[in-house]
């Protein structure tokens, strides 16, 4: 009965995420000396160190960077993945109740 009512929930899970897959974002730390690429589903996807940039000798300035970028890509992904689990509970609730979708953003 509630899947009628709400949609194939697995299916709309899984349209979900693929699109958090296809949502690709980026964090730039020190004019470009350490990017961190990422997708919506917080998978990190490459990690670029520009030697020019930075002095390769100081191990803990590189490491403190890219703990940097890691965690700002993960903040992001986790925004994005918020606003398109809100869009999907959106989609699935029936007319009238999609207020209720609030609930779960809180």
């Amino acid at each position: 009965m509630f899947g009628n009512l709400f949609g194939n929930i697995e299916e709309r899970q899984a349209e979900l995420q693929k699109k958090l897959e296809s949502i690709l974002l980026e964090s730039s730390i020190m004019d470009g000396a350490v990017v961190v690429k990422a997708n919506a589903k917080r998978e990190i996807l490459d990690i670029e160190i520009d030697s020019d940039k930075l002095d390769l000798s100081d191990i803990d300035q590189l490491q403190d960077l890219l703990v940097t970028a890691v965690n700002d890509v993960i903040g992001m992904a986790s925004e994005a993945e918020q606003t398109e689990s809100q869009k999907l509970i959106s989609d699935i609730m029936p007319p009238g109740m999609g207020g209720l979708g609030d609930l779960f953003g809180k």
